[in-house]
């Protein structure tokens, strides 16, 4: 069983939750409904409380009542804004052909040079390789999230966008050994399909799905995945090393994702519909 205290921090859970099921759900989340629904992958009330405040603090969760009058919580629109751009990433493929890539090169003066730390992790975060100091370059369809979340964050007029291909020296499939750290990455699949795989190949042997076990099941498998297509691009097979265990973890959550969610969705009380 996954230790839930030690491998999924609570905010990370409640944003996960929201782009599984809340943002699905006419009119705010109750805050009630948070803690039942966060109780049941092992957080509790008080840990959902603060994450809370600090999502509110952020500005992804804004307070609003239900029809009923109780407290709740909606998504304000950048955080709509984020989940849909994530729904690309999460329930995506990778291209199975080179796309050519985006290159974003940035350049920050020295009275503003703690832009730079920022421009650099998110950059990073959104899953680009740097190919020298200042060039960053990942996939061309990762543009369009890339533009949206420098434009929400006020860093637009740091960087410039290219659209573009590799045309040497050393082979593309060199290259992207260097811009990216592959072992790394390759790791965050392999512990990825440590915790899951064994839970997807339970279900197939069942043929009852309990709403709330497939759930938490869920919540789990999607709270680890939703950060992997991030850290890994989605670079095609050609250039990936031989044995790649990216299309192994992808097939997992995969399976996960379809014998889970819609029972999940009838645990949160959502239809079962979605990404």
């Amino acid at each position: 069983m996954i230790n839930v205290s030690d491998q999924h921090a609570p905010r990370s859970l409640i944003v996960t939750l929201y782009g599984a099921y809340g943002r699905f759900v006419p009119g705010p989340v109750p805050v009630a409904e948070l803690i039942r629904l966060l109780a049941a992958v092992g957080v509790d009330a008080p840990s959902v409380r603060s994450s809370v405040s600090r999502l509110k603090r952020r500005g992804l969760l804004l307070p609003a009542r239900t029809a009923q009058g109780a407290a709740g919580y909606e998504l304000s629109p950048d955080a709509r804004q984020l989940l849909d751009d994530g729904d690309r990433r999460i329930y995506g493929t990778p291209a199975e052909e080179d796309e050519g890539w985006v290159l974003a090169v940035f350049s920050v003066p020295e009275s503003e040079r703690q832009k730079r730390h920022v421009l650099r992790s998110r950059l990073a975060g959104l899953g680009f390789g740097t190919a020298a100091p200042g060039v960053w370059l990942a996939p061309a369809r990762l543009y369009e999230e890339a533009r949206h979340t420098l434009e929400r964050l006020r860093l637009a007029p740091y960087v410039d966008f290219f659209r573009g291909e590799h045309l040497g020296f050393a082979p593309t499939l060199e290259a992207v050994a260097r811009w990216w750290d592959l072992a790394a990455i390759a790791k965050e699949h392999e512990a990825f399909l440590d915790d899951h795989a064994s839970v997807l190949r339970d279900w197939e042997r069942r043929t009852d799905t309990p709403t709330e076990e497939a759930y938490r099941d869920y919540l789990l498998a999607l709270d680890s995945w939703r950060h992997l297509p991030y850290a890994d691009p989605g670079l095609p097979a050609p250039l990936l090393p031989e044995g790649w265990p990216g299309a192994r973890s992808a097939a997992v959550f995969r399976g996960l994702h379809g014998r889970l969610r819609d029972a999940g969705a009838a645990f949160v009380g959502v239809r079962g519909e979605g990404a």
